[in-house]
Formats: structure tokens, C-alpha cells, sequence
């Protein structure tokens, strides 16, 4: 369940640097929400192809088995949910931190120079 939440993580990502090859003058959010709706597709397909033999596990699987797809189809929703909503607003607010202090690092050595 981890792996499917970091592989579509790294899809996003991954779309994310091509869209920054070739839109360089979009600001960052931008980049980001675009690379988000062009994989979002891609996301949600990949996650129902799943959850649909784990529904069918747990309705027709018997005890055991409707517990443990049970656990599955919360990690699922929890994963798919992850790279979608946590991981790029994560990756926002790092980049404004990296800014942030990349802007001071500028200005202290400008001042250090004078």
C-alpha cells in the first residue's frame, strides 16, 4: 500500500520536472496544480483497478479475508489520498522555505561584501 502512495507521488513529481522544463515563466503553484490535473487521471484509475478485486474480496471472501481487504481498501484510500493532498502541498511549502531562505543567504552575502 506504501509503494502504490510513493509511486504515484513520484508520477506527480516526475510530471512536475517535465512541466518545469518547458513552462519555465509559470510560477511554481501553478506548475504544481497543472502537473497534479494532468496525472490525476492516471491516479484515480490505478487506485479503483485495485480497490475493485478488494471489494470483491471483502464482500464475497469470507472472514478472514473481508478483514484483510478491509485493511487494504483503507490503505489504499489513505495512500491515494497521500500523494494527491499531502505530498504536494508539502512540496509547496518546502520550495517557499528553500526561497525563503535562499533569499537570505543572497542578501547576507551581499552584505558581507560592502
Amino acid at each position: 500500500i506504501i509503494g502504490y502512495s510513493i509511486n504515484n507521488t513520484i508520477v506527480i513529481l516526475d510530471r512536475l520536472r517535465e512541466n518545469i522544463k518547458f513552462k519555465t515563466r509559470e510560477p511554481f503553484e501553478n506548475l504544481v496544480n497543472m502537473s497534479i490535473n494532468q496525472s490525476l487521471s492516471r491516479t484515480i484509475n490505478t487506485a479503483l483497478t485495485t480497490i475493485i478485486p478488494i471489494l470483491t474480496l471483502y464482500f464475497f471472501g469470507g472472514n478472514i479475508l473481508s478483514d484483510f481487504a478491509l485493511a487494504l481498501f483503507i490503505g489504499m484510500v489513505a495512500g491515494t489520498y497521500s500523494s494527491i493532498f499531502i505530498a504536494s502541498p508539502l512540496l509547496l511549502e518546502w520550495n517557499k522555505i528553500f526561497q525563503k531562505h535562499q533569499r537570505n543567504t543572497i542578501i547576507s552575502v551581499k552584505k558581507g561584501k560592502k
